[in-house]
């Protein structure tokens, strides 16, 4: 009995999140920001889902290169901007992710991985600094880190679920639309930074 206290706390925390987002310097707030930040921005969750698309149309390894070497270059952004160090144009770069990425699945285009990766990385610093700018003041860095690096890793694993049509043809079709789409998106949010 004793033994599944904390299984029944566990599952007790994670169904009934709102209380502990009230303590605004409280842990379980500081992972609950992390978690919501990655999806509360159309920009982020269209980049996010391209690198999860672009990797399932590339297939292995690029399927499981591209998601992972993105969260990981992020956190790296993300701990750049929670040290104060400057990065210029992020919003720009962040609006280019999704212009490119998007613009990578609309083409079909499959570079040799080191290339996709290098290319993926490179706008995962701009996403790790925007999320870590926006860290909410007296909530723990690390958990927020964890948080927005777990969102962005599902919203991967999304994209890769809808990549995964790619194997017919209407599939690779529909794909190229949706990249297309992003795309799109993408330039819309580059001019509204250039613009802004």
């Amino acid at each position: 009995m004793q033994s599944i206290k904390p299984i029944v706390a566990t599952v007790a925390l994670l169904a009934f999140p709102s209380p502990l987002a009230a303590h605004e310097g409280g842990a379980a707030a500081g992972l609950l920001s992390g978690l919501l930040h990655p999806v509360s921005g159309l920009d982020h969750v269209l980049a996010m889902l391209a690198v999860g698309i672009w990797g399932a149309q590339m297939g292995p390894p690029a399927i499981w290169v591209l998601p992972v070497t993105f969260p990981m270059v992020m956190a790296f952004g993300g701990m750049l901007s929670l040290l104060g160090v400057p990065v210029p144009g992020v919003e720009i770069g962040i609006g280019l992710s999704a212009l490119l990425l998007g613009f990578m699945v609309a083409i079909e285009r499959r570079p040799a991985i080191e290339v996709a990766a290098v290319l993926v990385g490179f706008f995962a610093i701009f996403h790790g600094y925007a999320h870590g700018a926006e860290l909410p003041e007296g909530q723990s860095g690390i958990l927020y880190s964890i948080g927005f690096v777990v969102s962005t890793g599902t919203l991967h694993a999304s994209g890769i679920g809808v990549g995964l049509i790619h194997r017919w043809d209407r599939g690779k079709r529909a794909l190229r639309i949706a990249g297309a789409g992003i795309a799109a998106g993408g330039a819309w949010f580059t001019w509204l930074a250039v613009s802004g």
